[in-house]
């Protein structure tokens, strides 16, 4: 294909109905959900207090990301996003299997989420099976996508406002616990107890990097929004920035404040262990309140990626990849058959949670963490391509550019491998590469039995 030009054409139809904030609160909504309230528990059970060392290096690498999707980003703004500057830039093949592996990732962290939303609805039913809530919630939020973007956009706006004041509310009161009210066992004394700083090792801390990678999953979001942007190359210089910055202090500051509040050795054996914090602060009614909000932002998260994976699989059948269906638009712009194949993860969710609901979390985590990280992965090494080629091409320079070429890039390849790596000599992640490599595998002899 000579041209980019010719993918943005093919991906034509969808409505430009979002804005910079709703972009933001997009991409907040996919990266502050169950991977905070609730993953940050694995991960404290993986690290100890160096967890926040975790989220760090998570952070380091998410920002990375960020600068490489960024550039491409604004120089081609489309809904296929980073699978189509892998199928530009690396070749048919490659974008085939980057849009498939994190479509089926995608598809299994919607169903991961509503699963976290059965279990934050038997704090308050606990004698009604998990499953009838993640049928409840997953018709309403399917309802939600088949409206308009505009109706998500506002939707998303909404949820993400109400986790971005229960998170800015709890910084402020875990503040003063810590630092104002002097409480006798609370403090950052509490970063030493059950084997200090470093109870469980580098190797620990490094373990825990999974999960904080698992957590800021979704700000690539931004990138597939960026097609039905009002103005996508200023709406994604400015929501990339300030979503970044404001996920690096959501997750290291409550993070910080809760093990300086509750042990690590308690926070870790709980399911959300910011609703363990209110209780132990005592005000009334807090945890119940804050239930209600990690409620909101499981139910976020799972409206984002079921936005964000519907447009993969719009992308995938306009590049005669899927099932012409599924790049059909209505008359307001939605793909309406591509977001009914896409809820598919809703519906394995409910099976799982109805035979095995308290192991079902992790398995569904574990599998849906390949094709994510398969992406970000391949983020790197397209943006590698993609400067090279601009730059040998005499291509204009972009208004956002990655700074560190190439070796920012190549760093960022490096540690996301060594991430996926790492899931194969973790027991609760073995799943991940057990199912992503045969999975790549199977993609690929797809692709070549099309290809013939």
């Amino acid at each position: 294909m000579a041209n980019f030009q010719d993918i943005q054409q093919r991906e034509t139809g969808l409505k430009q109905h979002l804005t910079s904030a709703q972009m933001v609160m997009i991409a907040i909504g996919g990266a502050v959900g169950t991977g905070l309230f609730m993953g940050s528990a694995f991960a404290i059970g993986f690290a100890g207090p160096a967890v926040l060392v975790s989220y760090a290096i998570g952070a380091f690498i998410a920002l990375l990301l960020i600068g490489c999707l960024g550039e491409m980003t604004v120089a081609h703004p489309t809904s296929g996003s980073f699978g189509a500057y892998a199928e530009f830039y690396l070749g048919p093949l490659a974008g085939f299997v980057v849009r498939y592996a994190y479509w089926a990732a995608l598809v299994l962290a919607v169903g991961m989420e509503v699963t976290a939303v059965g279990m934050y609805m038997a704090y308050w039913f606990p004698q009604v099976p998990q499953w009838i809530w993640v049928v409840l919630f997953s018709v309403i939020l399917i309802g939600v996508n088949l409206r308009s973007v505009k109706v998500y956009g506002a939707v998303e706006y909404a949820f993400s406002a109400i986790k971005v004041a229960a998170i800015v509310a709890f910084v402020l009161i875990g503040s003063y616990v810590v630092f104002g009210a002097r409480i006798p066992g609370i403090g950052l004394q509490n970063y030493q107890t059950g084997g200090g700083f470093w109870a469980k090792g580098a190797w620990g801390m490094w373990l825990g990097v999974i999960v904080a990678m698992f957590s800021y999953l979704g700000v690539e979001a931004i990138a597939v929004a960026a097609g039905e942007a009002q103005h996508p190359q200023q709406a994604v210089q400015r929501a990339m920035k300030s979503t970044v910055l404001r996920l690096v202090l959501f997750y290291l500051l409550t993070l910080s404040l809760m093990l300086a509040i509750v042990p690590w050795t308690d926070a870790a054996r709980q399911t959300s262990p910011f609703v363990r914090v209110m209780e132990v602060i005592g005000i009334p009614w807090a945890a119940g309140v804050l239930n209600f909000v990690v409620l909101v932002a499981a139910l976020s998260a799972m409206n984002s990626q079921l936005y964000t994976t519907s447009r993969m699989m719009f992308s995938l059948a306009r590049a005669h990849q899927a099932p012409r269906v599924f790049g059909v638009t209505n008359a307001r712009g939605v793909p309406v058959a591509a977001i009914l194949i896409s809820s598919l993860g809703a519906a394995v969710a409910m099976f799982i949670n109805a035979f095995w609901p308290k192991e079902s979390f992790v398995w569904m985590m574990s599998i849906a963490m390949f094709g994510a990280m398969f992406a970000w992965f391949m983020v790197f090494v397209t943006h590698l391509a993609f400067r090279r080629r601009r730059e040998r091409e005499g291509a204009p320079r972009t208004a956002f550019r990655m700074w560190g070429f190439p070796w920012l890039t190549l760093l960022g390849a490096a540690l996301m491998a060594a991430v996926l790596l790492t899931t194969a000599l973790t027991p609760e992640f073995r799943l991940t590469l057990a199912f992503g490599l045969p999975w790549l595998l199977l993609l690929s002899v797809i692709f070549w039995w099309r290809s013939r």
